[in-house]
Formats: structure tokens, C-alpha cells, sequence
């Protein structure tokens, strides 16, 4: 199965009822276009919805580390890419940007998911068809550079006196 790299989801609307007091996308609805944006990724890789209702595994996340960058408004369109950075047996690591349909960057979101069997719940490895498509997904991504904003720690710099 050919993959786009990366991913990028098709054009997103915001919606009324997720803008704030300022004016302004609040900051919880990032992380809803994030999800949307994986969705169809999570679908084209197998584990998306219906992997969750027939197979009863699905993919909790275990750590996101969210920017943001500039503000979007409820006119704006947005697109939501999906980066496959690595994995291995039970884990993904993406990297997601979401776009104004414009080209500006709004946000970025790095991801740690880990794949769950809920029949317990407990973290499990991929079944075998589903890590080859994790594997070409990865290839295909392989060719892309390491996002500047990937592998970021948050912290404060103090100026030395």
C-alpha cells in the first residue's frame, strides 16, 4: 500500500463552539484537530476505529508534548499532517503539525502511543499484518527529515549573571 509522506489529512473546519473568551481556538481543540488528523492515518495503518470495535485492541496515548504557535480563528480551514517517527512492537512515536489551508503553522504535537489489547486492559504487541503496515508506513516516512520541533523538552533557560 503506497503512503503519503507525511500523511496529511484533508481540510478541517473549526467549529463554533471551541472558540474561547479570547477570541481565539482554545487550547483543547488543538488536540481534537490532532486526533482527527490521526484518525485517517490510524485507519490507512489499521488500528483506527473498526480495528478498535472487531479486534478489541486500539492505541492509548501515553504522552503528548504540544506547541503552539499561532492563533486560529473560527473562519480558518486547517489541514493536519501525520509523521511516523519510529516504533517498535508496542509503541508508536508521530509527529503531527496542523496548518492553515494557507501553509502558515498553527500547532505541532508529538505523540507516544502504545498499542492496548482492552480485553484487559493491557499494553500488547501489534498483531503481524498490522506492524507490516506500521513497517511500510515507516519506510515511506523514512525519507523525510527530523521535524526541528521533534524530541523538544520543556523547561525555563536562565540568563547566567
Amino acid at each position: 500500500m503506497p503512503h503519503s509522506a507525511p500523511f496529511v489529512s484533508e481540510p478541517l473546519d473549526i467549529e463554533k463552539d471551541w472558540i474561547d473568551y479570547n477570541g481565539h481556538l482554545n487550547m483543547a481543540y488543538y488536540n481534537v484537530l490532532f486526533d482527527r488528523g490521526a484518525d485517517r492515518a490510524l485507519d490507512i495503518l489499521g488500528i483506527g476505529a473498526s480495528y478498535a470495535r472487531e479486534r478489541r485492541m486500539t492505541i492509548y496515548t501515553a504522552e503528548v508534548h504540544v506547541c503552539y504557535v499561532q492563533e486560529l480563528h473560527l473562519d480558518h480551514k486547517v489541514t493536519v499532517s501525520f509523521h511516523l517517527l519510529d516504533y517498535d512492537e508496542k509503541r508508536l512515536r508521530a509527529y503531527q503539525e496542523i496548518r492553515h489551508v494557507d501553509g502558515w503553522l498553527a500547532a505541532t504535537s508529538e505523540t507516544l502511543s502504545l498499542h492496548v489489547d482492552m480485553s484487559g486492559p493491557k499494553v500488547a504487541p501489534f498483531p503481524a499484518d498490522v506492524l507490516a503496515n506500521i513497517e511500510a508506513m515507516r519506510t515511506a516516512h523514512a525519507a523525510l527529515p527530523m521535524p526541528e520541533r521533534a524530541g523538544r523538552a520543556i523547561g525555563i533557560r536562565r540568563k547566567s549573571a
